[in-house]
């Protein structure tokens, strides 16, 4: 059986949704994880997806963040933490498992600028991230984290890597901390398939013409322990969808995996 899950940073769901039910229509993904929704939970327009055939799951705040997993099957074990009974300030994390597979969707934070507080909150975030796959989970278990990390792992994941080397996004202290969880145990099922460079799925509104002149960064992604990775057969970026009216500045990633809905891959 092929299993579909997709990834999408919204910036703001309520704007979006034209775009995000078109390609739900078009594309039927298994699982797609939204980021950046930008609404509080009692306004989430979860009737929309519902009607689509979409059960969902939300954790919202007023104007900022947001995360939440639509599924065509019921998410079970939905927490909106990571389990170590401290508080995160902002609607950032959400797990559910569907079909057997965990799934962990982060809108890692963006950090603003090195130089600031702001920075060494996200470096505390990617560790809060490691210590919890740590504690919760094993290696061998069917297990992805998605989402917008707000990280371009490595030089070809940026348009002019070394304009950007040492910027927020792109600076060797968040692509350490990045390289800390994937050595516990995961793959960039992306890079897998597409080991070239000119892939990206996030193009700056301030840049003028960003996606004409594809000054992009693959910042947005889907990591798989090995047990799924195995099983993934194409990711891919949905490119066109950026280019349609009023897009988010973000687009559509997705990842086919031949794995059973129960039971082991």
């Amino acid at each position: 059986m092929i299993w579909k899950i997709t990834t999408f940073n919204t910036n703001s769901i309520r704007v979006r949704m034209p775009i995000v039910l078109n390609w739900l229509k078009i594309h039927q993904p298994d699982v797609l994880c939204l980021q950046e929704t930008k609404v509080q939970d009692d306004l989430f327009p979860a009737a929309a997806f519902e009607s689509a055939g979409y059960y969902v799951a939300h954790h919202g705040q007023k104007g900022y963040n947001g995360v939440a997993v639509a599924s065509k099957r019921p998410p079970q074990e939905f927490r909106r933490d990571f389990g170590d009974g401290l508080p995160i300030n902002e609607a950032r994390v959400l797990t559910v498992r569907v079909d057997d597979i965990h799934i962990l969707n982060t809108y890692v934070p963006q950090g603003r600028s090195p130089d600031t507080v702001f920075f060494d909150e996200k470096l505390r975030f990617l560790q809060r991230v490691l210590r919890y796959f740590e504690r919760s989970f094993q290696p061998g278990e069917r297990l992805l984290w998605v989402g917008d990390f707000n990280v371009a792992p490595e030089r070809l994941d940026v348009y002019d890597p070394d304009l950007l080397e040492g910027q927020i996004g792109f600076h060797p202290r968040e692509r350490a901390a990045l390289e800390d969880i994937r050595k516990w145990g995961f793959a960039d099922v992306f890079r897998m398939h597409h080991p070239d460079p000119g892939h990206y799925t996030f193009w700056d509104y301030r840049l003028p013409k960003s996606l004409q002149r594809n000054l992009g960064w693959r910042i947005d992604h889907i990591w798989a322990t090995p047990a799924l990775a195995k099983r993934c057969l194409n990711a891919w970026i949905d490119r066109e969808a950026r280019a349609l009216p009023k897009p988010s500045d973000h687009t559509f990633l997705t990842a086919d995996f031949d794995v059973n809905r129960t039971g082991d891959a």
